[in-house]
């Protein structure tokens, strides 16, 4: 199986006013991370999860700072195992509903439950902004329901009801099988990539600020062996991507309809701002890029670039 992939759809409804920034992805994802440490971190007196003794055997650091084992290469820190999907940044009026997204990577889908748990613990918490028509509290949300989904096809899985007891488990894992059956239905000669999120890549120490496959490509193959490693069953055939350079610097970039954001995104913890900015829009590409279909649809699903955690490098690839 080597990989596989869960998608998770939130439908969420505003029980006051909401309003979220250009950083709507920074926002859900630190929603989500600070109600699984509200909610089940064991330690709070810990500066950081590797700094905890429970460590290995915490479900919340397993999500929000895994680490490599004895033996695996690469720095301390492996990849997270998720992704988010923001909702569209904008003001919610209350009874208005926003919807989000939470890719799981491999083993990380046995967290899920967890995952629901924390999903509830937004509506304590909030979300969004603060705003001073609520005395500097964010918004409140009601957790209406959790669908599982499969972004190349389009198929539905009901997981959670806000009016049912029960939780289902998720059934729509996408692997190589699924990815390579949809790449297969993508021209060869001509793709359009649609940057639903900042894509920002480094490349020869400086920022892409204008579409291009080769350096694309290349993180891709870096993030998928990593990922692969950390949370799958085996070597990802698909993340070889050296043989794929030369077409991918090949293609021509016959259409640019990309603009620079700039974002940035504010860490409690820290303190700091961190820049997370980069290309949307769309641009299509032309040449010999059947070989590149495959790798490119998953990167669709694993997102690509810096921030991904916070919903930037999300695309989609189309004929």
């Amino acid at each position: 199986m080597s990989l596989l992939t869960h998608h998770l759809q939130f439908t969420m409804v505003a029980a006051t006013p909401l309003e979220l920034g250009d950083n709507a992805g920074s926002a859900v994802r630190g929603a989500l991370v600070n109600a699984l440490l509200d909610r089940f971190c064991a330690n709070k007196d810990a500066p950081t999860c590797v700094d905890c003794p429970l460590f290995n055997v915490c479900p919340v650091a397993a999500l929000v700072a895994p680490m490599r084992e004895t033996g695996e290469t690469g720095g301390d820190q492996r990849p997270r195992p998720y992704v988010t999907r923001p909702p569209q940044p904008r003001r919610y009026a209350p009874d208005e509903t926003l919807t989000f997204g939470l890719g799981l990577f491999g083993h990380a889908a046995e967290l899920f439950p967890y995952v629901v748990i924390a999903a509830q613990g937004i509506e304590r918490q909030g979300l969004g902004r603060r705003l001073q028509e609520q005395n500097g509290r964010r918004g409140r949300v009601r957790l209406l329901a959790i669908h599982a989904v499969n972004p190349l096809t389009g198929d539905r899985q009901p997981l959670f009801q806000a009016d049912q007891r029960q939780v289902q488990v998720p059934g729509i894992p996408i692997g190589p099988a699924e990815v390579a059956a949809f790449a297969a239905t993508l021209p060869e000669n001509r793709l359009t990539l649609r940057f639903l999120t900042p894509m920002r890549l480094i490349d020869k120490g400086g920022l892409v600020k204008r579409p291009a496959l080769r350096p694309l490509i290349q993180r891709l193959g870096i993030r998928l062996t990593d990922l692969a490693a950390a949370y799958g069953d085996g070597p990802l055939p698909a993340a070889d991507a050296r043989a794929l350079l030369p077409l991918a610097e090949s293609a021509t970039l016959e259409y640019d309809n990309t603009r620079w954001i700039d974002i940035t995104s504010y860490s409690r913890r820290s303190g700091e701002r961190t820049p997370i900015g980069g290309m949307v829009g769309e641009a299509v590409f032309t040449g010999n890029l059947g070989p590149l279909r495959e790798i490119l649809v998953w990167g669709s699903l694993v997102h690509v670039g810096k921030n991904a955690v916070k919903g930037d490098g999300w695309y989609v690839v189309e004929g």
